[in-house]
């Protein structure tokens, strides 16, 4: 892999991880356009890190703020006060909840990684699912934006998310897309419903990163390409989630719906015809 081959590869993985389009499916089309057969698992942990790097800088405060509730809330636990603490304490009840938000992608992550893997192999099952991410995001866009938000979310809406981030392990169904539709149809405010998204978006990147890190092994691997690839992950990310809020709070995600159907179909039919 050569410098322009990983910064190619890096701007569609911080791109497409934020913006409702689905990194995975993304990452297979553009390595079988580029020739490349065995990307180097380093790389890709990297790409993964560079990603990890975007959503933290972009939510920090609120990050630094969850931490901290996390740990304040274990004192409420030894005081007899944790329900009370985290139902009042909007940082606090925002960890909490990012905690069972990641609980199901962690099962599945488990349970059937090696399913999914297989699944990657070729392009006829993403572009598939690519299908079905526009229609998520479609049909999602036809729903009145809800009421719910931080101060009234319970336990169900925040599973709903959760479950839908557990199902975008499959590649082509987009994590974001997935999760931002599956919070609109529980009935979370549109804004909000993306801001979740993004923010339990980095337990899910973390531990997909910690994850691969087992199958590392040694090897060659350029490392001025991965620091590029790395660069432009995290740039291209950082822009990705500002681009992606702004436009859910004044417009709506109708164009990524049109773009993954024809994307989808594109690489669907090319796929069974060549």
């Amino acid at each position: 892999m050569d410098i322009i081959q990983a910064i190619i590869i890096g701007l569609v993985q911080g791109l497409t991880e934020f913006l409702p389009v689905s990194s995975s499916a993304h990452l297979i089309f553009i390595q079988h356009a580029l020739g490349l057969t065995n990307v180097p698992l380093a790389f890709d942990v990297l790409l993964h890190v560079g990603t990890l790097v975007a959503v933290i800088a972009y939510f920090f405060n609120d990050i630094i703020e969850m931490i901290k509730g996390f740990f304040l809330s274990l004192i409420d636990l030894k005081d007899g006060k944790f329900l009370s603490e985290v139902r009042h304490d909007p940082y606090k009840k925002l960890a909490w909840l990012t905690i069972v938000a990641t609980i199901p992608v962690g099962i599945v992550g488990v349970l059937f990684n090696d399913i999914v893997e297989a699944m990657f192999t070729g392009l006829s099952i993403p572009s598939f699912l690519l299908l079905i991410t526009g229609c998520l995001l479609y049909f999602s866009q036809r729903m009145n934006s809800g009421r719910i938000n931080l101060n009234n979310m319970t336990l169900k809406e925040t599973l709903i998310m959760g479950c839908g981030q557990a199902l975008a392990i499959l590649p082509g169904l987009s994590r974001s897309g997935t999760t931002i539709a599956s919070g609109l149809f529980a009935g979370l405010d549109k804004e909000f419903a993306a801001k979740f998204s993004f923010i339990i978006s980095i337990p899910a990147i973390l531990g997909a990163g910690v994850f691969q890190l087992k199958d590392l092994s040694g090897g060659s691997i350029e490392i001025g390409a991965c620091l590029a690839g790395f660069i432009i992950a995290a740039i291209s990310g950082y822009l990705a989630i500002s681009f992606l809020l702004k436009l859910i709070r004044e417009k709506s995600l109708d164009i990524f719906a049109y773009y993954c159907w024809i994307v989808g179909a594109i690489i669907f039919v090319g796929s069974i015809i060549l």
